[in-house]
């Protein structure tokens, strides 16, 4: 795998990502921002934060098995969340917990996570952009 997850001593260790990824593959990945839309462009999980961040992390694992690679090669994480607050913090994470059942990955990477006002459609409620790096 070209993608290896640390917790660096002198920094918190969090259990839901990892601080760094060390990448030594060959091949940069840039995957545009994935939101809940389905293979035909059907909007997934209308109001439901969860089943939205379950279909965009599907969406990144699909992108990345479309070019031989895994959600495994994924380095860094950005989520955008409308509206953020701490209180969504259980529906991120059973979205996320969900997609990983589904993909059969650990989806703990380094992330940063946003909260933002709106994004293009107003029915989406995150986008998750992601880098991976193939061999």
């Amino acid at each position: 795998m070209a993608v290896e997850l640390v917790n660096p001593d002198g920094l918190p260790k969090p259990e839901v990502y990892r601080q760094l990824s060390i990448a030594t593959g060959s091949r940069l990945v840039f995957l545009a921002g994935q939101v809940a839309r389905d293979a035909d462009g059907n909007p997934v999980g209308e109001g439901d934060l969860a089943a939205q961040v379950e279909q965009a992390y599907l969406n990144i694992g699909t992108a990345l098995a479309g070019i031989g690679g895994s959600f495994d090669d994924v380095a860094k994480l950005t989520v955008y969340v409308v509206d953020w607050s701490l209180d969504k913090m259980p529906l991120l994470g059973e979205g996320v917990a969900r997609a990983a059942a589904k993909l059969g990955v650990d989806p703990v990477k380094p992330i940063t996570l946003l909260g933002i006002a709106a994004l293009a459609e107003p029915d989406l409620l995150v986008e998750v952009e992601a880098t991976a790096v193939l061999d």
